[in-house]
């Protein structure tokens, strides 16, 4: 009877564990699609929403790493300045990985589909779970 009991401990423990991990990843496609959403509707303040609203945030890309929420918030603004800008975004995520309590990597390619030209590339974000939300913290997109 002791085995059994510790048997079905262990086996409730790894599947507790595996439910919060796909509820993690869940909630982290969630914020995806409601950034794709977003920038579909050409609504860079709701594509943000996304991202991490602190002076640490981190985008690396071509030119360079841009850091803190504003300076990004700015920079989205000034490159896409209207709807033939941001177009129809895209994503495939290829994978979602756990660091740690808290802490996910997304690999994925994003595609917007534009009146000024249309844009592809690949992403790498690193999510961190801020006061039970999750939020990008690092991006670094080409």
């Amino acid at each position: 009877m002791k085995k059994f009991l510790l048997l079905f401990f262990i086996l409730s423990f790894y599947n507790g564990i595996a439910q919060t991990e796909e509820k993690d990843k869940k909630d982290i496609l969630t914020v995806l699609k409601d950034q794709r959403i977003a920038w579909s509707n050409d609504d860079l303040e709701g594509y943000m929403e996304g991202f991490w609203k602190n002076d640490s945030l981190k985008l690396y890309g071509p030119n360079g790493i841009t850091r803190g929420w504003d300076n990004l918030f700015e920079k989205y603004r000034r490159n896409y300045p209207d709807k033939d800008h941001t177009g129809i975004l895209s994503y495939k995520v290829n994978d979602i990985s756990k660091i740690s309590d808290g802490n996910y990597y997304v690999l994925g390619e994003y595609h917007i589909k534009r009146n000024a030209g249309n844009i592809d590339g690949f992403f790498m974000l690193l999510f961190r779970k801020i006061e039970n939300d999750w939020k990008i913290v690092v991006d670094t997109s080409n």
